[in-house]
């Protein structure tokens, strides 16, 4: 049933909207500063509405709102929602890693140089962020040889009773057994404070200085030390680019959009230094859906624990409320509805005050070198689309060649199992297409006959007898959710139906082993080990993406089924209903859903009802579906 939009149902104030489909499943979830005029516009005219927006207002049935007291309140009870629902039509943002920051604890009479993924009100120095933990890892290797401090932890630091390899090869000045003086350590410590703030040309200074001093003084061995220490600063020094003047920390966010979606580009500078880049691509989503989800992405990106800079820019056109070719870059500044504008950006900043317990101002670039970042980050998002577009074409391709198959994959089959306790027991089969899934050929293979099994083998052999049954179109490769056993049991049924040879397998399992990274393992028939797929690679993510789709999709179908089931088996329990007037109501409705949205006057026509049973089971029908 369409949905009636009424204007009076709406309050023109601050608050969060859920759009809801059919099923009561959330689609949706937005903010706005006065959500009478927000919901207004999706009702309006559809000339102005993108094409992910007209199909999302065909969805809705039901739109539930709640209110807040500010425009930031609604921001962050926004983002909450989008976390926790993960929206269909919301742009997520799915990268949940803290990015890496090194941590010098000052407090501490001799300060280690660490890694962490979090910030905290401590007073310590936190530097970064790194997005890339081997980039990461390799800056702290080469400052620990620049600058030796200590690597062990405090507990370490109190029982140790005598020095550690690292001072054997002079990379720890030894404080555990009193090889170093405090002061000689802090002067240590200044040098790595000031490296990594950006006065490295000052510390340069200061160094060159002190080899000078010693020089003249004949204290040789310190001077040529110094000079050791001279040579490797100006070495990394030379490897970083300069983007400001002066020590400004601040982001640029950058974004671009294409016909098949746009990308996100944030570029860190720290102390006038560009330090690093991190991109997001977001296909199926158009320009418009860009614009309007800029201020949501940033609340999500910029979380309670990552470092935050006081400053950060935007486009101008996002700050205006703009909604056109966010491709155009900087100055773009045509007005689309909901997609920004001062009162968004003031909220937005208002959170990240909050967030980083200082000043944030949300800005456009401003003078020649802010706008030189931002059309840096410009061409990074748009590089970013264009890798993503490559990636998906070479996939298959590279498939092919990881998985040793007789040709390129272009149509991928993934099956999964799903019962509950032997009960319900469904084989979901979710179908990709040259890297992107057809959802118009995803299927559900129930199987009654198995009622009370358990048999996840039994289940996949079963299901591989139908699927050759049911024909072509044929994959190239079928996926298996589960280990060499499931895959052995898919490869023997076919092997029986007599269709051996009309597509690879392959499944993909747990490994077992602890680390996040190397938790999957992909098998293929007749091999014992599994396919060399490195961890974090394209083809392992892919594969992945894939076998959690088939999992959400036959689970989503199980539960439904369950409920029902449920639903079913509650209309025999209404008063008033025995088996006759259960006949009766499923020959006239043919489901719970329609029998829940059916009128008094429906149910008194039917036979055998009057007005006291059609009200009373009208009002246990209604009962029993909003408690489903």
């Amino acid at each position: 049933m369409p949905f009636s939009f009424t204007l009076s149902d709406y309050p023109p104030s601050p608050g969060v909207y859920l759009m809801k489909n059919a099923k009561g499943k959330i689609i949706y979830v937005g903010k706005a500063k006065s959500l009478r005029a927000r919901l207004s516009s999706y009702f309006r005219s559809e000339a102005g509405h993108s094409l992910k927006t007209r199909a999302m207002v065909g969805q809705i049935t039901a739109i539930d709102t709640l209110l807040t007291a500010t425009e930031k309140e609604a921001l962050l009870l926004e983002a909450s929602l989008i976390k926790k629902h993960k929206p269909r039509y919301n742009v997520v943002l799915r990268d949940d890693k803290q990015y890496i920051l090194f941590k010098l604890d000052k407090r501490h009479p001799f300060p280690r140089l660490r890694f962490t993924r979090r910030v905290e009100r401590d007073g310590a120095a936190y530097f970064g962020p790194f997005t890339s933990a081997a980039a990461a890892r390799k800056t702290w290797k080469e400052l620990n040889r620049i600058f030796p401090l200590r690597k062990c932890s405090d507990r370490a630091l109190l029982n140790r009773v005598r020095p550690c390899l690292y001072h054997h090869i002079g990379q720890c000045p030894a404080p555990c057994v009193n090889e170093v003086s405090r002061e000689e350590y802090a002067e240590t410590v200044r040098r790595v404070e000031d490296f990594l703030s950006g006065r490295s040309a000052e510390a340069l200074r200061n160094i060159e200085g002190e080899m000078l001093a010693a020089s003249e003084v004949l204290d040789f061995e310190r001077a040529a030390k110094l000079r050791d220490l001279l040579l490797a600063m100006k070495k990394t020094v030379e490897g970083q680019a300069v983007a400001m003047p002066g020590f400004v920390d601040l982001d640029a966010a950058g974004i671009f959009a294409s016909e098949e979606g746009f990308a996100l580009c944030v570029l860190f500078v720290r102390q006038g230094r560009l330090l690093d880049a991190k991109s997001f691509v977001f296909a199926g989503f158009g320009k418009t859906d860009a614009a309007e989800a800029a201020i949501s992405l940033l609340t999500q990106f910029y979380r309670p624990e990552s470092f935050i800079p006081p400053r950060v820019l935007l486009q101008k056109f996002l700050l205006e409320g703009g909604g056109h070719s966010v491709a155009e870059g900087v100055e773009g500044a045509e007005t689309a509805e909901g997609a920004g504008g001062a009162e968004g950006i003031s909220a937005l900043a208002e959170v990240l005050t909050e967030r980083r317990g200082g000043s944030v101002r949300v800005a456009a670039p401003r003078g020649r070198f802010e706008r030189r970042l931002m059309e840096l980050a410009l061409v990074n998002a748009s590089r970013a689309i264009d890798e993503a577009r490559a990636r998906e074409r070479e996939t298959p391709l590279r498939l092919m060649e990881k998985l040793r198959l007789a040709k390129e994959p272009g149509r991928i089959e993934a099956v999964d199992v799903s019962h509950l306790g032997g009960r319900g027991t469904r084989v979901g089969q979710v179908v990709f297409e040259n890297g992107k899934p057809k959802k118009d050929a995803y299927r559900i293979y129930a199987f009654p006959e198995l009622e009370g099994s358990a048999d996840d083998y039994l289940a996949l052999a079963s299901w591989a007898k139908r699927r050759l049954k049911s024909g072509p179109p044929w994959p190239e490769l079928v996926l298996v959710d589960g280990g060499k056993g499931q895959l052995a049991a898919v490869e023997r049924a076919m092997a029986e139906a007599g269709g051996a040879d009309l597509f690879a397998l392959a499944s993909i399992a747990k490994s077992g082993r602890g680390r996040a990274e190397s938790g999957d393992q992909i098998f293929r028939p007749g091999r014992k080990n599994p396919m060399p797929l490195a961890p974090g690679s394209r083809e392992l993510l892919f594969l992945q993406r894939l076998r959690d789709a088939s999992h959400d999709f036959v689970l989503g179908s199980q539960r439904r089924s369950r409920k029902k089931a449920g639903l079913q088996s509650a209309v025999m329990d209404l008063p008033g209903v025995g088996p006759h007037t259960a006949k009766v109501l499923w020959e006239r409705f043919g489901s719970v859903e329609d029998m829940a949205a059916a009128t008094l006057d429906d149910l008194r026509d039917l036979p055998g009802f009057g007005p006291k049973k059609a009200a009373a089971v009208l009002a246990a029908l209604s009962g029993i579906f909003k408690n489903a």
